[in-house]
């Protein structure tokens, strides 16, 4: 048989879809599954976004019956209309400056491929979104982590923090504002500490804002592109999927002010040919959104948030932080091994019909062991199918067999550990 690559066998499982076909299995029996383990908004997709779509695929078709290449850079109109969407966020950027990408994933390979060589590291304040390893790993690169802590919300660590990560073989600092997984959004202070340091050893800035809309309680985005002193540094990645709930357009972009930079990437989007013409026809006509639509999603998200937050910290050992943007958040849960638990919910576990998926949050750590107690939830269910989840989550924890003692809630998190071999022998398989 012909052998798998090196890359090719150290690529990482999606700490978010590997459970996926225990997911399948359990919902051929007839179970209902609440996945709150990806970021797929059941919003509804803007109608007006889907009427110019329509509209426009029936024009093609009788005018042209050909649905061709776009430019490699994006179609023109869109690059401008983004133009004024970034303008309304306060931030100036002009077209030849934004290359449309197949969705944010693609954003992130091209400037990773084109920023980076073998060897060379990033620097990342962890849990850390888990797909970034994997593009990481593509270019033979490293990602390096910084440790922020629950008991904070997963606050920006200490800039002296970074800084002692930093190595002959850096070459970039990666910040997600709001974050993916945690929830927490950085400030303009925190963001301008970490500019200083990209600028004193000249190392790319990093950031992936594609939660930009999503902020509560009052608190604001600050963007990395309004950053002075950093053109050449900074590089931005963006996508439509969460702002319009429209995951499967599939189209995103990548921003940077660094002229050779941007060359590099636009060689590699001829290499791919185009990104998707109807998703940028729908992307261009969602800019034009009405703002209300957004008000009333940020009401509904405070309120979704609202439900996990209580629904976690009420529930006895469970500690979650009250994330300020985005819609993810990782809780700590008295268990002894997140990734079992997680396929245990989908494989032994069932109440009322029904039962929770969780993506544990091993994956979102450079060790493991770190997110050993710890699940990242996304609350982008509505909110009856939310209390319907925790009340679900609730009712797990207490025949958990690899339930584990904790000192107190949201205190020390320190854990006894029991045997998690001695535990697995203890289910009793529902199927």
């Amino acid at each position: 048989m012909p052998r798998i690559s090196h890359k090719g066998l150290e690529l990482p499982q999606s700490a978010i879809r590997k459970l996926v076909p225990f997911a399948d299995a359990t919902k051929a029996h007839g179970i209902h599954v609440y996945h709150l383990n990806i970021g797929q908004p059941d919003i509804e997709t803007p109608k007006e976004a889907l009427e110019v779509l329509s509209e426009k695929a029936h024009e093609m078709a009788q005018n042209h019956g050909v649905l061709a290449y776009s430019p490699s850079a994006g179609i023109q109109s869109y690059r401008e209309k983004l133009c004024q969407y970034y303008k309304m966020h306060g931030i100036d950027i002009t077209p030849e400056r934004i290359l449309v990408t197949t969705g944010g994933s693609e954003a992130l390979q091209m400037a990773f491929t084109c920023c980076l060589n073998p060897g060379d590291e990033i620097i990342i304040p962890e849990p850390y979104y888990t797909n970034y390893n994997t593009f990481a790993k593509l270019c033979d690169a490293k990602i390096v982590t910084v440790p922020s802590s629950i008991e904070s919300g997963f606050a920006l660590p200490l800039v002296d923090d970074f800084e002692r990560y930093i190595t002959p073989y850096t070459r970039a600092i990666m910040i997600c504002n709001p974050n993916n997984p945690t929830g927490y959004l950085y400030s303009e202070k925190d963001l301008y500490a970490v500019s200083a340091l990209c600028k004193k050893y000249d190392l790319y800035l990093f950031a992936d804002e594609v939660y930009r809309e999503f902020c509560y309680d009052g608190e604001k985005h600050f963007s990395v592109l309004n950053l002075p002193g950093c053109e050449n540094n900074v590089v931005l990645f963006d996508s439509v999927s969460k702002r319009y709930s429209a995951c499967g357009a599939r189209v995103g972009c990548v921003i940077t002010r660094n002229s050779e930079l941007f060359s590099a990437m636009m060689r590699m989007a001829q290499a791919r040919l185009s990104p998707p013409t109807f998703g940028q026809v729908f992307a261009e006509a969602a800019i034009d959104t009405p703002k209300e639509y957004f008000d009333a999603v940020m009401d509904e998200y405070v309120a979704r948030r609202n439900v996990v937050v209580e629904g976690i910290n009420k529930i006895p050992g469970c500690f979650c932080p009250n994330p300020k943007g985005a819609f993810y958040t990782v809780c700590e849960l008295p268990i002894d091994d997140s990734d079992y638990f997680c396929q245990w919910l989908l494989t032994d576990f069932e109440y009322k019909g029904a039962t929770v998926m969780l993506a544990p949050a091993t994956g979102f750590y450079s060790d493991p062991e770190k997110g050993r107690h710890q699940v990242r939830i996304t609350y982008c269910l509505c909110i009856e199918d939310l209390k319907a989840a925790m009340k679900c989550l609730e009712e797990a924890l207490k025949v958990y067999p690899g339930r584990i003692k904790v000192k107190a809630k949201a205190a020390s998190k320190t854990v006894k550990k029991s045997s998690p071999k001695a535990n697995k022998k203890a289910v009793s398989k529902k199927k």
